[in-house]
């Protein structure tokens, strides 16, 4: 397995990639639609090949096993680290468990330290558990916590 930056020539599959990653998310709650968003995600990950923002596990026969999206974080407040931020990473199911997820992973981080990222973020959404124990396993702890709820469950008095 070699973990290689994406070319334009991967863009369309790297986009199909993303659309089973947003399919298998709907599991955990996500609410992003998968193939609706099919041509925009490829837009994007078009622009994040040209900046050299994706990395793929590219297996000796060159199927992409997995990718990994990541980015110098862009926020218009000052703060008090640089971070970098992994967007999307997804290893297709074949090759999980088998340190493509972890190579992946290290190669990103690295290459937004070598960017100046004193800090790495990502997201996970909160039921998939697998994810959280992946990224734990890899020194991730958890530092804000976004919380939502929908109008049927709203509980909230003007007494509170």
């Amino acid at each position: 397995m070699e973990i290689e930056s994406a070319t334009m020539a991967d863009a369309d599959r790297l986009a199909s990639l993303w659309v089973d990653l947003a399919r298998d998310q709907r599991a955990h709650g996500s609410h992003l639609l998968a193939e609706p968003n099919r041509a925009s995600v490829r837009e994007g990950l078009a622009r994040s090949i040209v900046t050299e923002g994706v990395l793929v596990a590219r297996t000796d026969d060159g199927e992409i096993a997995g990718f990994v999206e990541f980015a110098p974080e862009t926020v218009s407040y000052r703060q008090d680290a640089d971070r970098g931020v992994i967007e999307n990473i997804y290893v297709r199911p074949s090759h999980r468990g088998d340190g493509t997820g972890s190579d992946l992973l290290a190669a990103a981080e690295d290459r937004l330290r070598e960017g100046g990222a004193d800090r790495i973020v990502l997201d996970v959404l909160a039921p998939n558990e697998a994810a959280r124990r992946f990224y734990a396993r890899h020194g991730y702890k958890p530092h804000r916590v976004e919380m939502e709820k929908g109008p049927e469950s709203d509980m909230h008095s003007r007494e509170d």
